[in-house]
């Protein structure tokens, strides 16, 4: 098994490039969507974030009001700290639960927008950065998601710079371009990926 982190900027194209990856084979766990899940009604991920933040976080439904909470979160480092806490160890024990299912020839791709700002780069045999530069990601973020410049430019701030995620790299996919060029790369990678899984599984005692 070979297991890769994929990560990059917001408007940076990681979403596509982990779409491809599971067209031709990958297993992708994604952090993401995992997270949503443990805070689910009815699960012990939704009970525990109630207790630290007051029922006045969930919807007439019972749900979770995520804007509510992302309100009071993003606005106090503490009470980001504090929902961290609770999420975390709940989206590593059901990554690594979606990551022990897999076959043994696997690749498995853990799709993780923070891997650079959380320090998660150790936990994989590569990290594959999607890259674009701000002014792509910036015009992106505006025209296809509708959002203000200035929401753009400060989920943009919220995030690793470019740099950081660069330093963690083992694989850098370039995605300034059109949609075009990026499956050719995402198809060479995947292709390395395979070699790579080999290659580890033919070393194994």
């Amino acid at each position: 098994m070979l297991k890769v982190g994929l990560t990059g900027g917001i408007g940076a194209g990681k979403s596509e490039v982990s779409r491809l990856l599971a067209s031709y084979g990958a297993v992708i766990v994604d952090a993401d969507k995992i997270a949503r899940e443990v805070v689910e009604p009815g699960t012990p991920g939704l009970a525990a974030v109630v207790a630290e933040f007051g029922p006045e976080i969930l919807t007439e439904g019972g749900g979770l009001d995520r804007p509510k909470l992302g309100g009071i979160v993003f606005a106090d480092p503490e009470r980001l700290k504090a929902l961290n806490a609770i999420v975390h160890p709940l989206v590593g024990a059901r990554s690594a639960e979606l990551e022990s299912s897999a076959g043994e020839d696997a690749v498995v791709v853990h799709d993780v927008p923070l891997l650079a700002e959380n320090g998660l780069a150790p936990l994989y045999d590569l990290v594959v950065v999607v890259d674009a530069a701000p002014e792509t990601q910036l015009d992106r973020l505006v025209r296809r998601r509708g959002m203000s410049e200035e929401e753009a430019r400060s989920r943009m701030a919220a995030q690793a710079t470019r740099e950081r995620r660069r330093a963690v790299a083992d694989v850098v996919i370039d995605n300034d371009g059109p949609i075009e060029a990026l499956e050719p790369q995402v198809r060479a990678v995947w292709e390395e990926l395979q070699r790579r899984e080999r290659a580890t599984r033919a070393a194994a005692p």
